[in-house]
């Protein structure tokens, strides 16, 4: 071979050995290529949040790329943004949460960003890379010489009807950008780096997707069940998701039992079968079942026939929906009894369906015994009182005739403020003891059909003497209504309303007594039955609008000093309201200050049923 053809073969067999060793080289890259957005892509899919894949994904793309900074930049609906996400060098001034104007990205770039548009620009002050001045002028506070920008685009379904059947046609919305700042100095982009940023941003637009699925989780359970059928790797990130959501439940429970176990009342939850699914420890000190042992019960086998039947029609008030409060006799597990306030609280879900409900109750045993010794103590007291005031207003009134003996004129006057004082204590006396025989259910109702015009009438002449001695005049609108009431008691609640209203007008006023039959199915619709409603109208002083509830209480009165002067005694109200609600009546009042007042009370009609 001569030396010719020698040399043209080594010349042969090196560039052939350069081409071997660029394309190792080039193998090598692209492996680690592969193994760099390998590792990206994981770091991202091993969180399940937002923000986190977003951080994770501008410190990675940073320490890849070697940029000096790194940031997310969302488009917002009306053409501003701001950077949500940043890893930036620390000399650099920092971007995050910095609001840009509509002027920063203009409609044009964005219509051409979300048809997938990547710009790099090696440095931003060559004219060739097409910025405008004013561009120029805004990037370099922020010491930007070169950028790579990716825009992140979502692919939505967007539905058009057509003539005949409507079809689902796929558009591009730019959700924002991927962006890489060069500050030191001006740098060239190489096609690795714009697919490592294009990829890194397919992977952000699927996150996008996955953190919509999750704010809305009944339908990320139907689209996940349907994504399981094709893309089986999906199965481990849902499976956390449960356990996590599962694992938070009872961290809930757990410090919800921790919290009510340490309160001495007992909290339950109650499923719309009247089953126990939550109770406090203090159902074991009560009734010595434990929390383990009621759950699954139903009420019945927990309390008991006798107290379930007391309670039964609360529970079913509440599980229709009603929010009840109610006092009951419960037997605690030493077989002593205890008086207990219960509230029920109904659960409802998003359709508003009432599914159980929440049970709160307290023991007022010690507060019972206090009443009922507060009730005798009254109860004795003016019982004791009543004997000796009588003789002594008897007395007083054989004084006042002149038949012992003539006083003089400051006499009469002390006997007479003596007179009148005694005969507000007789009254007080007796309003006490009205008040108390009525709160301890003592007193029973001899309810009966009677006329309310009747009714009406005979109130109005009991009180047409005090009228005419204040200078008001009394107007009665009587109507034939029969009403299923206490005749006597009835009479009661009316001279008291009605004394009410003439001591607290000016002479010359006018006092109205009315009574309407209202329409339950217009007024009230949650009554069976349909109501009389009597009202009592004046033309006084008026009543404040915070003491409207407060003056229906024992001894409340709007002007204690001008209430004294008239001869109230503070319970007259109280005792009206008593009888009302024996009779599941209402009593409320509607007043204007110096404009008069009106005083209203609802009575059942009568039925031929009753």
């Amino acid at each position: 071979m001569s030396k010719r053809s020698s040399r043209q073969s080594l010349k042969a067999d090196k560039q052939n050995s350069k081409q071997k060793d660029s394309m190792q080289a080039e193998l090598r890259q692209q492996k680690q290529r592969v193994e760099l957005f390998s590792e990206v892509t994981l770091k991202i899919r091993q969180s399940l949040q937002l923000k986190e894949i977003l951080h994770t994904t501008v410190t990675e793309v940073q320490r890849i790329l070697q940029a000096d900074r790194v940031l997310i930049y969302q488009v917002l609906p009306d053409g501003t943004g701001k950077a949500i996400s940043e890893a930036v060098l620390p000399e650099y001034p920092a971007l995050i949460q910095l609001e840009f104007p509509e002027e920063v990205f203009p409609a044009d770039y964005q219509q051409l960003y979300s048809q997938g548009r990547v710009r790099e620009i090696a440095n931003v002050h060559n004219p060739a890379a097409g910025l405008a001045d004013c561009l120029v002028e805004f990037v370099e506070q922020f010491d930007i010489q070169a950028k790579l920008i990716v825009p992140i685009v979502q692919t939505l379904n967007v539905h058009s009807n057509g003539q005949s059947q409507s079809t689902s046609q796929p558009q591009n919305h730019l959700w924002g950008l991927l962006i890489a700042h060069q500050c030191r100095s001006p740098r060239h982009w190489v096609e690795f780096e714009l697919e490592l940023m294009q990829q890194l941003a397919d992977q952000i637009s699927i996150a996008l997707s996955q953190a919509q699925l999750l704010e809305h989780l009944e339908e990320v359970v139907e689209v996940r069940t349907a994504e399981l059928q094709q893309v089986n790797r999906n199965l481990q990130q849902e499976i956390n998701v449960r356990m996590q959501a599962e694992a938070a439940l009872r961290q809930s429970e757990e410090q919800l039992r921790l919290i009510t176990n340490a309160l001495p009342v007992l909290i339950a939850y109650v499923d719309d079968q009247q089953e126990y699914r939550f109770n406090n420890q203090a159902y074991e000190e009560w009734l010595g079942q434990s929390p383990r042992n009621i759950y699954g019960q139903h009420l019945q086998q927990v309390w008991g026939a006798e107290s379930y039947q007391r309670m039964q029609p609360q529970v079913e008030a509440a599980l229709s929906g009603q929010v009840v409060t109610y006092e009951n006799d419960v037997v605690l597990k030493d077989g002593s009894v205890r008086s207990v306030d219960a509230t029920y609280i109904p659960h409802r879900d998003a359709d508003k369906i009432v599914k159980g409900f929440f049970s709160l109750t307290s023991d007022i045993s010690d507060r019972k015994a206090i009443e009922r010794m507060k009730d005798e103590f009254i109860s004795v007291i003016s019982h004791e009182l009543r004997t000796p005031l009588t003789s002594l207003h008897s007395a007083l009134k054989i004084l006042a005739t002149g038949r012992l003996g003539t006083l003089s004129n400051e006499g009469q006057q002390m006997l007479g403020i003596a007179d009148d004082s005694t005969e507000r204590l007789v009254r007080l006396v007796n309003n006490v003891l009205d008040l108390q025989r009525i709160e301890s259910g003592k007193v029973v109702m001899d309810r009966q059909a009677c006329n309310a015009a009747t009714l009406m009438i005979q109130a109005a002449e009991a009180m047409q003497a005090m009228a005419q001695q204040q200078g008001v005049t009394l107007v009665t609108q009587a109507a034939d209504i029969f009403i299923w009431a206490d005749i006597d008691y009835i009479l009661q609640t009316l001279t008291n309303l009605l004394s009410n209203a003439i001591k607290f007008s000016a002479i010359g006023g006018t006092v109205w007594l009315t009574v309407d039959q209202d329409d339950p199915t217009t007024s009230h619709p949650q009554h069976s039955n349909s109501e009389v409603v009597f009202r009592v109208r004046d033309e006084g002083q008026g009543i404040p609008a915070d003491q409207l509830e407060r003056i229906f209480e024992r001894f409340q009165q709007v002007d204690s000093s001008d209430s004294r002067k008239k001869g109230g005694t503070g319970l007259g109200l109280a005792i009206c309201r008593k009888i009302v609600e024996q009779h599941n009546g209402r009593i409320w009042v509607e007043s204007v200050p110096g404009c008069g007042s009106t005083f209203a009370f609802t009575l059942p009609a009568f039925h031929q049923s009753h």
